[in-house]
């Protein structure tokens, strides 16, 4: 089989590729969590005190939740997961400190990938995350994280293999760009991400591996050679990488099942005082209707002015308190809650 070499690629757009997997090949290692701390924490059975995998993928999946609710990118999540992963695996954790730390790598994470305009402020995310720290808790415990991990955040994860594989593909094939769906792949990676044991692969075996399963059911023969290429160049070994395309498999057919609760699906739960759902405005938790437009042309402002009413007032913390048999639950579609607006 020939070689992924720069005569074969796409001109000067080829060889900046190549280039370019070559240096993710070379610092994928550097970014990966410690293997010894990530099997501790999967040989740990589920108690009160000790970090075991189900407490670690509840909080992965809060952050995806996290992630929907504040519009932020994939980039944002798989680098606040590979973050939360790296320092777990390094750190003797308790389960009380989980959340701080979830929030704290999320916080981390947005601040690298995300613009400025972009990049919720730390008061939104305690009050929505309902984590219990202090504006000076996440301080503390972002300086801590930052140094354990040596002040390198900014990390190659699967999804930047998954571009640049994808990239690559549409530079060789003479099939319709369209007809490999990088949203998916990335909803699949997302899935995988959930789950502590996807944490061990090397996110270029991981990212070749969710692109071979959804080539094979497309039956592109041209798109496989490409792929094989690829896999050669990158020194994929067979052992390996069957082994984790079969954990794939596994995990999106579990995922794909309507018994799975999807991490894109996953609505936030928000716990108020009865008082607070007292104040609490309509348009919080329902869609409001829409002032009817005149034929005419002419707005008349004074239909306008219960749909401009402030919206901040009346509100309390909503995490200052554990629920109690007065507190009300209220369920918030991520597309209605991202209307939400707070005050500075």
């Amino acid at each position: 089989m020939k070689d992924l070499g720069a005569e074969h690629l796409a001109g000067r757009e080829g060889v900046q590729l190549l280039g370019l997997l070559n240096l993710y090949l070379e610092q994928e290692e550097r970014f990966q969590p410690r293997e010894k701390g990530l099997s501790l924490i999967e040989a740990t059975p589920e108690n009160d005190n000790t970090l075991c995998p189900g407490l670690r993928n509840a909080k992965v999946e809060d952050l995806r939740s996290l992630a929907n609710f504040f519009g932020s990118c994939t980039e944002t999540f798989v680098l606040a997961v590979n973050i939360l992963d790296r320092f777990l695996a390094l750190m003797k954790v308790k389960p009380k400190h989980l959340s701080c730390i979830g929030v704290c790598s999320f916080l981390l994470a947005a601040r690298i990938v995300e613009e400025d305009c972009n990049i919720p402020s730390t008061h939104d995310v305690i009050r929505i995350s309902q984590c219990k720290c202090t504006a000076s808790d996440i301080k503390r415990m972002e300086k801590i994280i930052s140094e354990k991990l040596h002040y390198e955040l900014e990390a190659t994860t699967a999804l930047n293999f998954l571009h640049l594989y994808h990239t690559i593909i549409l530079c060789h094939t003479s099939e319709r760009k369209e007809i490999l769906s990088l949203d998916k792949l990335e909803a699949q990676l997302k899935a995988c991400n959930c789950r502590l044991v996807f944490s061990k692969a090397k996110p270029s075996v991981l990212a070749l591996c969710l692109l071979n399963l959804e080539v094979e059911t497309l039956k592109s023969v041209e798109l496989l050679e490409i792929l094989l290429l690829v896999k050669k160049h990158s020194k994929i070994n067979d052992a390996e990488f069957f082994y984790w395309r079969e954990l794939v498999s596994k995990c999106l057919a579990e995922y794909s099942s309507p018994e799975c609760c999807k991490p894109d699906l996953k609505k936030l739960v928000w716990i108020v005082s009865r008082r607070t759902a007292q104040n609490l405005h309509n348009s919080y938790y329902s869609v409001p209707e829409l002032p009817t437009i005149p034929e005419g042309g002419c707005f008349d402002e004074s239909e306008s002015e219960d749909s401009c009413e402030d919206m901040s007032c009346g509100e309390e913390s909503l995490s200052s308190s554990p629920p109690s048999d007065q507190e009300c639950t209220f369920f918030f579609n991520f597309k209605v809650a991202q209307t939400l607006c707070f005050p500075s």
